[in-house]
């Protein structure tokens, strides 16, 4: 998935956005899966536009500071349903984890090195446990108002949580590996 087909997406059901609302919302949905910065959102929206993807309305504002509101035209509803249509799901992109690199090369620093990395790895993963709750929540207040999308958001919030539960369990039987280990004696 690009950024750009994820505003796009969101753009095509909630309608006419701000960036501000877009960013937010992205955070709030996408953001479980698919990491964006607002700087990141805000150039993908620029860049949209120049491609005739979206078209943006500066609206005046005189108590609040003026705003920009995006709406995705055809042009942009053809790219997504062409994005969502196309064969490649994505299923062949590689997974790139910093985090499962440095585990990898852990021995060259030891056993308290490694306990340390796993035990904040799991304190990340624990941390999103409240997040993938609030976002059950939103998908059930939301069902109603989107019920053509809500069921594909369960999936994605599935997908989160059985991740999340997987990623907690590795790093539970990690820690009791590492625990075990005999410290190496010095050269």
């Amino acid at each position: 998935m690009s950024l750009k087909h994820g505003l796009l997406g969101l753009l095509s059901f909630e309608g006419p956005t701000t960036g501000y609302d877009l960013d937010k919302f992205f955070k709030n949905s996408l953001g479980n899966f698919w990491h964006a910065k607002t700087s990141h959102i805000y150039r993908e929206l620029r860049a949209m536009e120049e491609q005739g993807w979206l078209a943006s309305e500066r609206i005046v504002q005189e108590e609040k500071p003026n705003k920009r509101v995006y709406s995705i035209t055809n042009e942009g509803k053809t790219e997504l349903l062409s994005w969502l249509s196309s064969s490649d799901a994505g299923l062949g992109s590689r997974l790139k984890s910093v985090f499962m690199m440095k585990m990898f090369f852990s021995g060259e620093l030891g056993k308290e090195a490694a306990l340390k990395l796993v035990r904040e790895f799991r304190e990340v993963i624990a941390a999103r446990i409240p997040m993938l709750a609030q976002a059950r929540k939103e998908i059930a207040q939301d069902e109603t108002k989107y019920p053509k999308h809500a069921p594909y958001w369960k999936l994605t919030l599935l997908n989160g949580e059985i991740g999340t539960k997987a990623a907690l369990e590795w790093a539970d039987k990690a820690i009791e590996i590492l625990e075990n280990i005999a410290e190496e004696k010095s050269e």
